[in-house]
């Protein structure tokens, strides 16, 4: 349902900090900020897998896939991925900044997008 990941490299000294997240596999970066008390989600993808990583910030998540449920949080610095057929809905309870990617692409050839709601 989630995974947490480790970025492929990382690297800080006096001058500030780089996060490699990877080096290929993903089709679409999005950064998305969010303000404190916001939902957002309540979708879910059937190509895609959507991986996120925390910039700033904090969200709590509810995930559900074929009646399995799991909450969880992720903080500054966090990375994970959702798998496709996963229910995911975020609250961000304080200012949160992530970017997100994703394998496939939201958008399809057709116009259409790879995103359902219940």
């Amino acid at each position: 349902m989630i995974t947490f990941l480790r970025p492929d490299f990382s690297f800080s000294d006096e001058r500030g900090f780089l996060v490699q997240l990877c080096r290929e596999g993903w089709k679409q970066v999005n950064v998305s900020g969010s303000c404190a008390g916001t939902r957002r989600g309540g979708h879910y993808h059937r190509k895609n897998r959507e991986a996120f990583f925390v910039v700033e910030g904090r969200m709590d998540m509810h995930l559900e896939r074929e009646g399995e449920v799991r909450e969880c949080t992720a903080e500054k610095g966090d990375f994970f991925v959702i798998e496709p057929f996963v229910v995911h809905s975020f609250f961000y309870p304080e200012p949160t900044v992530t970017v997100a990617l994703y394998d496939s692409g939201v958008e399809n050839e057709d116009g259409t997008k790879d995103m359902y709601s219940l």
